[in-house]
Parts: C-alpha cells; sequence; structure tokens
C-alpha cells in the first residue's frame, strides 16, 4: 500500500506538468498568435500609409515631394522587414507551439491509462484485505487473491516506469522547444528592430536636410504679382475706356477746359464793349440830332 501511495505522488506531480503546459502553453500560443496577426495588420497599415504618402508628395512642390517620396521608400522597406516578420513569426514559433496541442493530448492518454492500471492494482488489494478478513482461513482463495494483486502490481511499476520515462521525455522536449521558441522571438525582433533603426536613422537625417525655403519660394513665385506690370497695366486701364475706348489724361483735360472758359469770357468781353460802344453812339446820334433840331 506504500508503494501505492507513493506511486500516486508520483503521478500526480506528472499530471501537474503535464496539465500546466496544456494550460499555459496554450494561452502563449493563442497570445502569439494574436500578436502576429496584429503585426500583419500593423504592416498592412503602413502601406497604407506609403501609399497616401506618395499620393500626397505628387501634390507638393520639387522639394518636399522628393522628401515625401523618400520617406515613403523607406517607410516601405519597414513594411517589406514587418512582413518578414510575420512569416518568421507564425513559421519559427506559433506554428510549432501548435504541436503540443496533439503533444499533450497523447500524454494525458498515457496517464489516463496508468491510471486505469492503478485502480486495478487498487482494486485487488482491496479484495485481498476483505478475503484475509472475512475468510482467514481460505489459504487458496488468499493466494488466489496475493497472485492478482502481485499481478496488478507488477503491471502498475510498469507502466509507472514507462509513464516516468514518457513524462521525462516530454519535459525535456517542452525545456528545450520552450528554449528555442523564446530564443527564434528574440532573434526575429531584434533583427527587425535592428534593420528599422537603421531605416529610420537614414531616414531621419535625410527628411532633416529638407529645404523648405526652396519651396516656399517656389510658391511664393507662382502666386506673386509683379507691381511694376500691375503699374503698368493700371496706366493703359487711364488711357484705355471701356469697348476700347482712349481716355484724356485728366490734367490735360483740365487744362483745356480753363483755356476755353478763358476764350470764352474774353469773347464776353469783346461782345459786352462793343455793346456799349453802340450805345454810346446810339446816345451821341441823339444827341446830335437835337442839336441839329
Amino acid at each position: 500500500m506504500n508503494s501505492v501511495l507513493s506511486r500516486d505522488s508520483q503521478v500526480q506531480m506528472m499530471e501537474s506538468t503535464v496539465n500546466n503546459a496544456d494550460k499555459y502553453l496554450g494561452q502563449l500560443c493563442v497570445s502569439l498568435a494574436s500578436y502576429t496577426r496584429k503585426t500583419a495588420k500593423l504592416r498592412d497599415k503602413g502601406d497604407s500609409v506609403v501609399k497616401q504618402l506618395i499620393d500626397f508628395a505628387n501634390t507638393e512642390n520639387p522639394e518636399l515631394r522628393t522628401g515625401l517620396k523618400n520617406f515613403a521608400e523607406d517607410l516601405a522597406k519597414i513594411q517589406d522587414y514587418m512582413h518578414a516578420k510575420v512569416e518568421r513569426l507564425e513559421t519559427r514559433v506559433v506554428r510549432p507551439l501548435k504541436t503540443y496541442g496533439d503533444i499533450i493530448k497523447h500524454k494525458k492518454a498515457d496517464i489516463k491509462k496508468f491510471n486505469s492500471v492503478r485502480n486495478r492494482e487498487i482494486k485487488e488489494l482491496d479484495k485481498l484485505e476483505k478475503l484475509r478478513q472475512k475468510y482467514p482461513s481460505d489459504r487458496q482463495g488468499i493466494s488466489q487473491a496475493e497472485s492478482n494483486v502481485l499481478k496488478a502490481t507488477v503491471d502498475s511499476n510498469r507502466t509507472t516506469r514507462q509513464l516516468e520515462e514518457t513524462i521525462n521525455d516530454f519535459q525535456k522536449q517542452k525545456l528545450s522547444d520552450i528554449k528555442k521558441f523564446v530564443s527564434e522571438f528574440i532573434t526575429i525582433e531584434m533583427l527587425f528592430h535592428a534593420k528599422v533603426l537603421e531605416i529610420y536613422s537614414t531616414a531621419f537625417q535625410n527628411w532633416e536636410n529638407l529645404d523648405i525655403e526652396k519651396d516656399l519660394q517656389v510658391y511664393k513665385s507662382r502666386i506673386h504679382i509683379d507691381d511694376g506690370s500691375l503699374t503698368d497695366q493700371t496706366s493703359d486701364l487711364d488711357k484705355t475706356g471701356p469697348a476700347g475706348l482712349t481716355l484724356q489724361n485728366p490734367n490735360s483735360t483740365l487744362q483745356s477746359n480753363l483755356n476755353t472758359l478763358q476764350s470764352r469770357q474774353q469773347t464776353m468781353n469783346m461782345y459786352e464793349s462793343e455793346e456799349d460802344d453802340d450805345d454810346d453812339d446810339d446816345a451821341s446820334e441823339e444827341e446830335y440830332a437835337q442839336i441839329r433840331r
């Protein structure tokens, strides 16, 4: 019975090992699969940003257009590295972890088989104890029961050794695989971030060298209206009225009007002077007529 209890403790530890692997490796596999999918979605979003940068660059002036296109190319390279990262995570980490579903299922089947053998051993032991208590003088029955117990114990010991070897191999494989999975994950991330850091460093230097003043001067030259040409156009408009009519200079027109008024005034004065002379002549004639009379 003590050996049975010892084996029970041993099997409980092995069951705990398999159950913990089933629980936590399963959760880790799900999380890493989700991480890989979200990385792929991030890559797709990056591709969208690249396209939008190129579309935007095509509407800008040369300096900014070149800068945006260069940055879009760098960002596209990063998306390529991210695509490689997604594929490596899938093939080197997630997919091998998925195989542990079947491995753990087989280990649980081995433990279940051992439990069946152990239960049979315990059952034979119980029969032997009851037979000894009820029929202590039944030597033949007791001998047969003891033989059955011995056979069940031998089967249980053999199954225990097999299970122990199986679980030890499982534990060894699990430790080796986890070490490999984590190493692969770290290597994939290091390679990706090293390449990304290199690309971003170059992109940053190129972007810092962007001369926005050049584009500003180009933009100003496109919307600027020359003052000289504007004055000439205004002068032309002064000389030419609506429908192509020629207009006189305002100053010359005013001087002409003054001259005309002065001429008219002189003419009126002359007419008034002549009328005065006529009146004098009339008065003289009347006075001369009176004298003659």
